[in-house]
């Protein structure tokens, strides 16, 4: 992959006040006053651990906005939006959506990106009757009134990537995370799934929160010697668990590894020759060669270059505010409360396809897919589901009620927190 890859680190600073500068300088102004601009939250991690996924979701997310804008705004009116470091830290992003909603009167956040933070902000939502987009796929076992999860529910990426693996990549599984909700739920869920496919996990292991100490988990590998890997670490504690990989002689032909939270971003840091052959599983691939998705990559490239990449979680965090925008004309009206009695079964035709609103959930409706990683660093599509699936929080191994003891234990056992902080 070039160097001057979208959005690489070295060029998000100067790409992101450059679309915010552009964003303002559209906005009305009357006498002294800003009341005919809509002010909406883009709260993310700029710094720390998820930096390096959530920085190309923030700045898609301001792309939509200034593409809105260009088109004459929304009711009339220009959106500006308020771009927030969470800093990788849930108590920080809690305080900042508290903070952008009660002092500087947001219409809708998007972001967040990651479960240990979504779930400690979730109240704040609530408690104000707000408006929450996260756009990361997650491990379910959540439903709010105030969020719409626009990222991939379990069946809607973990059940059938397991299912593909076991098809085509072997029957004995080895389970790597990250300590917080989001893989202990996720693996708890394919503990079940494998059983009832009659396969073996043969072993399970985790690294704390932005830890690159990943030594354990390799040696663990090595001696249990798994069909395939199943990876559900995030944010940068990727690239140490890959290149530690690398060291040990794990390649792709001898223990393939399919991940559930790997973008492309995270791959221009790595050896992309040594990374071809394992998979990723995601909603949207930029290989897709449907209509929509052929024009919106060309979009994008041209804003902001010709090697410039989307990944899923840029896509996801696009289509939510076009989502937004459908249930904000739908309602006629930019307050929450109303724009959320609009949002069931609202659409819009997104780069991957037509996605839309469960009504029972507020979770979208999206297409499974299964990429291989190439030697440019690209995602090559080998399988995807077809149609659009239905989005199911709670998987069906276990009740409510026994997913509802899993989180209370681990958060418990965490000092009420949904992450292990070591």
């Amino acid at each position: 992959m070039s160097s001057d890859s979208f959005l690489s680190r070295r060029r998000f600073g100067t790409l992101l006040l450059s679309s915010t500068a552009s964003l303002l300088a559209g906005c009305p102004q009357r006498s002294g006053s800003s009341d005919d601009a809509v002010k909406v939250g883009v709260l993310h991690a700029l710094s720390g651990t998820m930096a390096i996924i959530a920085k190309p979701v923030a700045e898609m997310t301001m792309f939509a906005i200034e593409e809105i804008n260009a088109q004459g705004g929304l009711l009339g009116r220009k959106l500006v939006p308020l771009l927030v470091d969470g800093r990788s830290d849930p108590a920080v992003f809690a305080r900042e959506a508290e903070r952008l909603i009660v002092d500087e009167h947001v219409k809708v956040v998007f972001g967040l990106l990651n479960s240990a933070s979504r779930r400690t902000t979730k109240s704040v939502f609530e408690k104000y009757n707000h408006l929450l987009f996260y756009p990361m796929s997650y491990e379910g076992l959540e439903q709010s009134p105030n969020i719409i999860y626009t990222g991939a529910a379990p069946n809607q990426q973990i059940t059938p990537a397991v299912k593909w693996c076991f098809d085509n990549l072997g029957k004995r599984f080895f389970l790597v995370g990250t300590d917080q909700v989001h893989s202990r739920a996720a693996n708890a869920m394919i503990q079940d799934q494998v059983s009832a496919l009659d396969g073996e996990v043969v072993g399970e292991a985790y690294v704390l929160w932005g830890s690159k100490d990943v030594t354990s988990v390799i040696e663990q590998i090595e001696t249990r010697k798994p069909s395939v890997i199943v990876n559900s670490i995030t944010g940068d504690s990727n690239l140490a668990f890959f290149r530690e990989l690398r060291r040990a002689g794990i390649t792709p032909t001898k223990i393939p590894t399919l991940s559930f939270a790997l973008t492309e971003h995270e791959l221009a840091a790595l050896n992309t020759r040594e990374m071809a052959g394992d998979y990723v599983a995601w909603n949207y691939l930029q290989a897709q060669s449907n209509p929509e998705n052929i024009e919106f990559v060309k979009r994008v490239r041209a804003r902001f270059g010709a090697n410039s990449v989307v990944d899923d979680p840029m896509e996801s965090g696009y289509l939510s505010v076009y989502l937004w925008a459908a249930a904000v004309r739908a309602a006629r009206s930019f307050s929450p409360d109303l724009v959320l009695g609009t949002l069931p079964n609202q659409s819009y035709n997104a780069p991957e396809g037509l996605v839309y609103v469960d009504a029972e959930n507020n979770h979208v409706w999206r297409s499974a897919r299964i990429g291989k990683i190439d030697t440019d660093g690209s995602f090559d599509l080998v399988w995807e589901s077809g149609r659009a699936l239905r989005p199911v929080p709670y998987p069906i191994y276990r009740t409510k009620a026994d997913w509802e003891t899993l989180l209370n234990d681990l958060f418990i056992g965490w000092k009420r927190q949904w992450m292990n902080r070591g």
